[in-house]
């Protein structure tokens, strides 16, 4: 044996292994690196309400880029609600990852994917609008800053609250709400950047815009003039028939019948509330790149229920179409594909199991959502066939990727869309003839989600009512919560209402 068989070579090797070890110990690491998750919730945003859903007429720029970088889902549906405020129990299924029927709109003693999330190493923190009640929020987040309890105010005068001591305490009114909102979460990742990082962070943002009043900041309120703006292709003064209560709140905001000239009006205020919120995601994604921190943080954007606003000849979101049930989703960050959109039947709730599938944790047990994981990564080409939708005792709706059907059990009456060709919701092949079986094959379908989903409607009540209403009988209520100025631009005559208190001083 020469020197360096005896000397030289077990020392390479020995470096050699060495170098190799500390390799797969820094690789081991950077695997078990978890990202940060910022999940943007707008509160009744129509899935078409943004640039990159073929919509020419409103400018999103930052969120069509988070689509471009990210995967978008043209078929998200809330499931529905059970009383007229869907954003209640639509927020109680996206953090329990449950249906309507299993968790309805209270979160106590329920897990939830902020407690999941921190009880696998994530710290957590919420700002914007909780309106599950006050214990759930405090029992499922370990910092939040400027909260809204409760379903809406006036934007300009927003009561807030801070949880100091895991108690949410300190009513305040400020304004306006998007950027107290929005810097509020700012603040929170400049105050991560200064820490040590040791754990990633779930940053829940939940913006009250564009949820009516339809009032925008000063800056927005020209950014888009009424005439720029056209009317739905569904659009009607009334709708043909009544299957609910045509004076819950959201079809206050306008008289009856509607005019072309006030749904113009109220689209524009709205997609400017939108491109306000816009400018503020543009915000987040500059900061996060500004701390080195966007690379490794999972964006997501989506809003708890979509909106009417003259389609249908309806302003809300109590009612089962498309505009009302569909929103947007959004996800964007680390390990997802770019630029990709599926046209698969998904749900709101079904975000739970898969953030908790992208990171790789145990999936959560009792839970009714299913992960998108499979479909994101081209495993998989659908994640379930069909898709049930409610709203209260009055109607129900089943889709799968062709065709849908409306069921309005107390007045026995039924429409049937055929979605590839009318995706607006306009022609009702119900009554025709030759479509006497799909009509069938559908209710069958709609029965055997009622079951499954143990919802309890009766879907033969005993008594009908009428489908006829007069609309000069419905009692027109003015909205409490309404600015002066919105109620006189679109009640201009005998209004003295004043502006309503939102239990701030």
């Amino acid at each position: 044996m020469n020197f360096y068989t005896i000397h030289i070579f077990p020392r390479l090797i020995i470096s050699v292994f060495l170098i190799a070890l500390i390799s797969c110990n820094k690789l081991k690491n950077e695997k078990k690196k978890l990202p940060n998750i910022i999940f943007v919730f707008a509160d009744d945003q129509r899935a078409d309400a943004l640039s990159i859903s073929q919509n020419p007429y409103i400018k999103t720029p930052n969120i069509d880029s988070l689509a471009r970088n990210g995967v978008r889902f043209e078929n998200c549906y809330v499931m529905g609600g059970h009383h007229g405020a869907i954003c209640a129990p639509s927020r109680a299924m996206l953090l329990s990852g449950k249906s309507l029927f299993h968790v309805y709109d209270r979160l106590e003693g329920i897990e939830t994917l902020p407690n999941y999330l921190r009880s696998n190493g994530y710290q957590t923190f919420a700002t914007g609008k909780w309106h599950n009640g006050a214990e759930s929020f405090e029992t499922n987040f370990q910092e939040g800053e400027q909260i809204m309890l409760g379903g809406m105010s006036d934007h300009f005068n927003v009561p807030v609250r801070d949880l100091n001591n895991n108690k949410l305490d300190n009513l305040n009114c400020k304004g306006f709400s998007t950027d107290i909102f929005a810097d509020a979460s700012l603040d929170y990742i400049d105050k991560y950047q200064l820490s040590d990082k040791q754990k990633p962070f779930f940053c829940y943002i939940a913006f009250t815009a564009p949820h009516d009043p339809r009032s925008p900041a000063p800056s927005y309120l020209n950014a888009y003039s009424e005439n720029e703006i056209p009317l739905p292709d569904n659009f009607k003064p009334l709708h043909p028939f009544i299957f609910d209560d045509f004076n819950v709140r959201d079809e206050t905001l306008a008289p009856w019948p509607r005019t072309p000239k006030d749904i113009q009006s109220s689209l524009s205020e709205y997609y400017a509330l939108i491109q306000h919120i816009d400018d503020r995601v543009g915000d987040l994604i500059s900061r996060l790149k500004e701390h080195n921190l966007y690379d490794n943080t999972l964006i997501i954007y989506a809003a708890d229920n979509g909106l009417a606003i003259g389609s249908h000849g309806l302003l809300g979101k109590q009612n089962l179409y498309e505009h009302s049930t569909k929103v947007p989703l959004i996800i964007s960050g680390p390990g997802i594909p770019k630029g990709q959109t599926f046209s698969a039947l998904v749900y709101l709730f079904d975000l739970f199991p898969t953030i908790t599938d992208y990171l790789n944790f145990n999936q959560p047990q009792n839970i009714d959502g299913k992960s998108l994981m499979q479909l994101i990564n081209g495993k998989k080409e659908e994640v379930r066939s069909s898709l049930y939708t409610a709203y209260r005792n009055t109607v129900r709706a089943i889709r799968n990727m062709d065709w849908k059907l409306i069921y309005y059990p107390q007045i026995n009456f039924k429409q049937l869309y055929n979605l590839k060709k009318d995706p607006n919701e306009i022609y009702n092949l119900a009554n025709e003839i030759k479509y006497k079986s799909k009509v069938e094959e559908m209710m069958k379908l709609l029965k055997q989600h009622k079951e499954f989903s143990d919802d309890t409607i009766n879907l033969n009540p005993y008594k009908l009512q009428s489908k006829e209403f007069d609309y000069k009988k419905l009692v027109q209520k003015l909205d409490p919560w309404q600015p002066q100025y919105i109620i006189d631009k679109y009640f201009p005559e005998g209004t003295s209402q004043k502006q309503a208190s939102v239990f701030c001083k």
